[in-house]
């Protein structure tokens, strides 16, 4: 195998592994991110070896270069896959007499809902928390359900109370670290094409709770 695309594949493993580690560290999971660091650093070791050792040819130069990105890339793509931890979920609907929660609930989401005050009057307000692996089915039903919905969400530090606790306990007493909540801009991974089907199926139709 060639020196360049040695040294290409090396850094694409190292910065994965140091991509999910700082995911792991993030997440709380100290233990998970102590087991990783000693593979990252072996790999980073053989890896700037090699890059020494072969300094006199810019096309090593080139691919250490070119691994590192593309390694970030491979890493979160892992971590995305992975899907750790949890998200709140808040969702601000105008159709205050639409059995909204209702209807989330019967698709097993756990929600708390109540009517709040707006600018333009009342809403209805749900908070939803549960586990990432599932926050693309539940951004899915959102939209489905009232596609101009106001839709917030954040990864939660603790838990405290509430049925969701029970479930947790047995997690959180081995994997209890803090949790840091990242930046949420947008839906990620919520499919147009799955919420069409979902509102065919339902037959979701808002204009008589206008």
């Amino acid at each position: 195998m060639p020196m360049v695309l040695i040294i290409l594949v090396i850094n694409i493993v190292y910065i994965s592994l140091l991509t999910v580690r700082t995911m792991f560290l993030l997440k709380g999971k100290r233990y998970h991110a102590s087991l990783i660091s000693a593979a990252e650093a072996f790999v980073f070791v053989l890896g700037i070896g090699l890059v020494i050792e072969n300094l006199g040819e810019i096309q090593n130069l080139i691919a250490y270069a070119a691994g590192f990105a593309i390694g970030i890339l491979v890493g979160t793509r892992i971590e995305e896959y992975l899907a750790l931890g949890y998200v709140t979920v808040k969702v601000i609907s105008k159709h205050t007499d639409y059995p909204f929660a209702q209807m989330l609930r019967d698709k097993g989401f756990g929600i708390t809902s109540w009517l709040g005050e707006g600018r333009d009057g009342k809403r209805l307000v749900m908070e939803i928390l549960t586990s990432r692996k599932n926050q693309r089915d539940l951004y899915n039903h959102i939209v489905a359900y009232d596609p101009e919905a106001f839709v917030i969400s954040h990864e939660p530090q603790h838990f405290r109370g509430g049925f969701w606790v029970k479930k947790l306990r047995n997690y959180y007493q081995l994997q209890g670290e803090e949790q840091l909540p990242p930046a949420e801009e947008i839906l990620p991974g919520m499919d147009p094409q799955a919420v069409e089907e979902i509102q065919q199926a339902e037959d979701i139709n808002l204009d008589k709770y206008e």
